[in-house]
């Protein structure tokens, strides 16, 4: 379950001030925070100028209080700009790191749209990949091109002599295309 029913709280910064710390109560929807559920809320305050970041936790109160948040978005209602921070990880003290609460900093669209998204999916890949990079891992990538393997050793040797056949017993097999 990525849901939460612990209390959420929300403080926003801007140029010219924050909000302080606010529980997010009243959704659009009937029941906030549901796993793939998007949720509005209304926060009133005054107007903070650009704003460059938000600290975003809950209590860890009530039976399953871990969340997974994809990102929030703050849409300025007086200069009607949408303000984006992405965060694409886990707020419970059983997941991730254990924090129950983030702080992001807002997305820079206008210097490469995507940025961040693509930096989160490279975090994703690296961190279900590296295991294979582990003391004692013997790596063994196949080349299409030479039909020969490329092995890495524990010990820091490289095996480029192409190979037809694997000489290493049980190996970590990745394929790489030319």
């Amino acid at each position: 379950n990525a849901g939460t029913e612990a209390d959420v709280y929300i403080s926003v910064y801007g140029e010219r001030g924050d909000t302080g710390s606010r529980q997010l109560l009243r959704s659009q929807k009937p029941n906030k925070f549901l796993k793939g559920q998007t949720d509005i809320f209304a926060v009133e305050a005054v107007h903070l100028g650009h704003l460059y970041k938000i600290v975003i936790g809950h209590n860890g109160l009530g039976s399953g209080n871990g969340w997974f948040l994809d990102k929030v978005v703050i849409k300025d209602p007086i200069t009607d700009l949408d303000y984006t921070f992405l965060c694409h990880r886990w707020l419970d003290q059983g997941q991730d790191d254990g924090n129950i609460a983030r702080e992001l900093t807002v997305t820079d669209a206008s210097t490469f749209p995507g940025r961040q998204e693509l930096e989160l999916k490279r975090e994703e890949t690296w961190a279900a990949e590296k295991w294979k990079f582990q003391e004692g891992n013997t790596l063994q990538f196949y080349n299409s091109l030479t039909r020969g393997f490329i092995c890495l050793s524990p010990d820091s040797r490289v095996d480029a002599l192409g190979d037809n056949k694997n000489k290493y017993g049980k190996v970590f097999f990745m394929w790489m295309y030319a």
